[in-house]
């Protein structure tokens, strides 16, 4: 059936929590490419089970599938490792791998972090606490590990700042690590999240503990995702440019379509800090909210 002249030319997209708004912004960028070459993504919410991950992929490649688009890869990736072994043309988007064997799209996490550092250090704020992402995926990692070399380049000492880990990029999850962060660095004026959904359980968690934000501590979130600035107050994020994301994954994917031989290629798209509300210089307001005297 899939040799038959006129078949459907097919791209799948996994993906692992369709219910995160960034990844609307990415799969638009994402079909406006593949449709102007007659392709159509098929669109699948795979979440973070890597049994379902495998078997749903494997349903897609029986179908005839060109090509995917992954969008839940870990850097050590036993689909990925699947998907290469078998010649399935793929590409990575959002995320990375550490082998770096396929093709890839992601936004400068190290840049974003140096960013959200430099602004809180350039408010004023000595004590900082990051919630990063999960380790096992590229995107926690390289937020992490960013958000440690900015730190030390802003000549913050170890005991100014600390970095836990989040086991997901959720409201429910930033919630349990934002309390943590909160214990292992008390008096810390200032959180980096690794995640807008995650920033918001941070918000929650400063309400039920009655602190207020920015005027007892400030908050940074990552993505931009639709509505933050509708928060109050309205979250100051990385904007990460998810529509080209998705369509520089297009234009990869119909190359390695077209190409299979070709060598992988890896974008790394800027960053932007969207300032807004969420931070303030630390003590810069009175407990009744009007500002505070200065000198």
């Amino acid at each position: 059936a899939g040799l038959r002249p006129g078949r459907p030319r097919l791209v799948g997209a996994p993906l692992p929590a369709i219910g995160n708004p960034i990844f609307p912004s990415i799969l638009w960028g994402l079909e406006q490419v593949l449709a102007e070459q007659g392709y159509v993504p098929i669109v699948v919410n795979v979440g973070a089970d890597t049994q379902r991950q495998r078997f749903i992929i494997e349903q897609m490649v029986g179908r005839q599938v060109d090509g995917l688009i992954l969008a839940t890869a870990e850097r050590d990736d036993a689909i990925l490792d699947h998907c290469v072994k078998e010649g399935i043309p793929v590409v990575i988007v959002n995320r990375g791998e550490d082998i770096g064997r396929v093709s890839c799209v992601v936004s400068d996490n190290r840049l974003a972090m140096r960013l959200t550092v430099d602004h809180l250090v350039g408010l004023g704020h000595r004590k900082i606490g990051q919630i990063s992402g999960p380790h096992t995926l590229s995107t926690g990692f390289l937020r992490k590990e960013g958000f440690i070399d900015a730190v030390k380049a802003n000549g913050l000492k170890k005991a100014q700042w600390v970095s836990i880990d989040s086991t997901a990029y959720t409201r429910e999850a930033g919630q349990v690590a934002c309390a943590a962060l909160l214990d292992k660095l008390p008096g810390l004026t200032a959180i980096a999240a690794s995640n807008d959904l995650v920033a918001l359980g941070c918000y929650d968690v400063l309400r039920d503990k009655g602190l207020r934000c920015p005027e007892d501590i400030s908050v940074v979130g990552h993505n931009d995702m639709p509505f933050v600035d509708a928060l109050y107050p309205a979250l100051t994020t990385i904007r990460i440019p998810l529509r080209e994301m998705g369509a520089h994954a297009g234009r990869l994917i119909l190359q390695r379509i077209a190409e299979p031989a070709s060598d992988g290629v890896s974008i790394v798209l800027r960053p932007e800090l969207i300032v807004r509300g969420s931070p303030a210089p630390p003590g810069s307001l009175t407990t009744d909210g009007k500002a505070a005297a200065k000198g």
